[in-house]
């Protein structure tokens, strides 16, 4: 990985970490459904005019015809619902609580994986799914005595991190049913179809939900930022590294998106970063790399089993 594309993951992360900043922002005054409508459906308008911009249009048309009903699932699965479920999450926690909690995705997606395409767990990636889940009960805890002090019950700060949860096992379902249904189709047709899908889908909720009182300016900036650089521009760069680095490397993006989803909240919302948040983000991250394959043991692990295959 060359300086440039080491810089294209870094911008990356700090703009899917910044898509937290901005459902934070803009929850409260747009609500759920408006605000991920708007998101889906002006990164659904961007992705589409670059695809047609890059494919003769009878060409992508067809592919969208023809791949409809899994786009329309994929939509809602990686898009619609978990958009929402981390919407409604953060109208209790903060920007980087769900940051963190959007790093088990590929904890998720492991187990998904091994129930539904059979894909084989070593014992190390195990290892790193009950080190990954018992991070995100640390995480749980930490938020509840946290929020505790703000007056929230701990159902309600409880349920809100299940959601959280919630958005990131879709998000590992939609991967499995991806490499099932659409493998082969070009990445940018699929970004494009699942966000037109799920514009589909969040659009009659959002009339019906639409707010009644004014919306501040804040809170249209952060659903443009939401709709242009969080989903058009971050799926543009996403899939540009992936061509470039490949999918593996790329993947390492979800252990800098907390970084930067705490940052920004810790900076621009002056959100409080206790120490065992602080802790249980590792245990997660440790455990995503273990159970990823990114690392495969633990460095003493490891050099306890060298030692005992010495000794035999």
């Amino acid at each position: 990985m060359n300086p440039i594309e080491l810089a294209q993951l870094l911008v990356l992360a700090a703009l899917w970490g910044g898509s937290f900043l901005f459902i934070r922002v803009g929850v409260s005054d747009f609500g759920v459904a408006p605000l991920m409508a708007l998101r889906v459906g002006i990164g659904a308008l961007f992705l589409l005019l670059v695809l047609f911009s890059r494919r003769p249009a009878r060409e992508a048309i067809g592919t969208l015809r023809e791949r409809a009903w899994p786009l329309f699932v994929v939509g809602i699965l990686n898009s619609a619902a978990p958009f929402c479920l981390f919407a409604w999450a953060e109208l209790t926690l903060s920007a980087g609580v769900t940051s963190v909690i959007n790093a088990t995705t590929p904890l998720w997606g492991a187990v998904v994986a091994y129930l539904w395409l059979k894909d084989r767990l070593s014992g190390a990636r195990v290892l790193g799914l009950a080190i990954g889940f018992a991070g995100v009960l640390a995480l749980v805890g930490d938020q509840i005595v946290t929020h505790a002090g703000d007056g929230a019950s701990s159902f309600t700060t409880a349920l809100a991190a299940a959601a959280a949860l919630g958005a990131t096992l879709l998000y590992g379902i939609a991967a499995s049913y991806t490499k099932r249904h659409l493998t082969g189709v070009d990445p940018l047709t699929v970004a494009a179809g699942t966000m037109t899908a799920a514009t589909i889908v969040l659009v009659p909720f959002a009339v019906a939900t639409w707010p009644s009182t004014s919306v501040s300016l804040h809170a249209w900036g952060a659903v443009l930022a939401l709709g242009i650089a969080c989903t058009g521009v971050a799926y543009l760069l996403f899939f540009r590294l992936i061509a470039a680095i490949g999918p593996a490397r790329t993947i390492t993006v979800t252990f800098v998106i907390p970084v930067f989803g705490i940052l920004w909240g810790a900076l621009f919302l002056s959100e409080r970063v206790s120490t065992g948040m602080v802790g249980a983000c590792a245990t997660i991250l440790v455990g995503t790399a273990l159970a990823t394959g990114f690392v495969k043991r633990l460095p003493g692990l490891g050099a306890r089993r060298s030692e005992a295959r010495a000794e035999r």
